[in-house]
């Protein structure tokens, strides 16, 4: 299993593997060069939509950014609250820190998170491939979907298009936590 410091650096042997310049893979992932360089480095930590971007463009799936082969294919996966990845501890640079809940199963089509969004405003858009399901856990915040803006507390679920620009924050001063479920069909790429 990866840790946090460490994603970067499999991002840099990946795109070594795949005899790619890092302006090559910056410019199939839609990143800058220099953007790609600070993950690679771990001096920035990617939000998810940067994250897809590059395994989409690496043909490899997050689950085998985290360590995971398809030889080690298995049918059900267990991760312990010690197990989980933590991709993103500041909310800097992504509005959000999040943590993997399933980074054990090889070639999955759905990538779980738990995702908690500080008490500040972010006004950052992201777009990616795919669906997403938002199950808030704790707390209330603003989803930002398209030109629409929908209030969410514990309890509320949300299921979108995830190629519509969308952001949320935290609204009040306690953070806000969701369950978040995305599924990416390039997941299912094999190389």
């Amino acid at each position: 299993m990866v840790e946090e410091a460490l994603i970067g650096k499999k991002i840099q042997q990946y795109r070594i593997l795949n005899r790619l310049t890092l302006q090559e893979l910056a410019d199939k992932a839609g990143l800058t060069k220099g953007y790609l360089s600070r993950i690679e480095n771990s001096k920035k930590s990617p939000p998810v939509s940067t994250l897809l971007a590059v395994v989409n463009a690496l043909h490899i799936s997050i689950s085998e950014l985290f360590g995971e082969s398809a030889e080690n294919a298995t049918k059900i996966s267990l991760v312990r609250p010690s197990e989980r990845v933590v991709i993103a501890k500041d909310a800097s640079s992504s509005g959000y820190e999040y943590v993997s809940l399933a980074p054990k199963f090889p070639n999955s089509r759905m990538e779980p998170y738990i995702m908690t969004f500080p008490p500040t405003k972010t006004e950052k858009l992201f777009t990616h491939k795919g669906e997403e399901f938002v199950y808030v856990l704790e707390g209330k915040g603003v989803l930002f979907f398209g030109d629409k803006e929908m209030l969410l507390k514990k309890g509320d679920a949300v299921y979108f298009d995830s190629e519509v620009p969308h952001h949320g924050h935290a609204e009040g001063k306690t953070p806000w936590r969701c369950l978040v479920v995305i599924y990416n069909e390039m997941y299912n790429v094999t190389a």
